[in-house]
């Protein structure tokens, strides 16, 4: 990966083997544009993505279906020191064919993500799932 400041509060990041960009914005709140994810947010962001891999992974093992599965990502913000206080994700799959037991292991793939085992313990996670 490589990255670049651009000015303006905006960054540009490239993930070299794919060629794929992405923009960052520093966010309304602070003094920025808001018009792309802020740092923060892709931070939450990764944590949905990193958790729906691994249940991907083991859905795939197991022969369960998640495609279509969606979360609702809310980043919590605490002000001394400036720095995500909490990440609240809801994970949804409506007519999810698996047995509880495969639930079960579905949630705690999910749980224990590199990206979550990875965040220090004073950002919480607060992660639900309907399914």
């Amino acid at each position: 990966m490589k990255a670049e400041y651009l000015g303006g509060l905006r960054t540009t990041a490239q993930h070299i083997k794919s060629g794929n960009d992405l923009i960052t914005d520093a966010p309304l709140d602070n003094n920025g544009k808001g018009e792309a994810f802020s740092p923060t947010d892709l931070l939450c962001t990764s944590l949905s993505c990193c958790m729906m891999t691994l249940m991907g992974i083991y859905a795939q093992r197991e022969n369960i279906d998640i495609t279509g599965m969606t979360s609702e990502i809310t980043k919590i913000m605490d002000e001394n020191p400036r720095k995500v206080k909490e990440i609240q994700i809801h994970f949804q799959k409506d007519s999810l064919s698996a047995t509880d037991v495969q639930i079960t292991k579905l949630k705690r793939a999910a749980l224990t993500c590199p990206v979550s085992l990875s965040l220090s313990k004073s950002v919480k996670q607060t992660i639900t799932f309907s399914f």
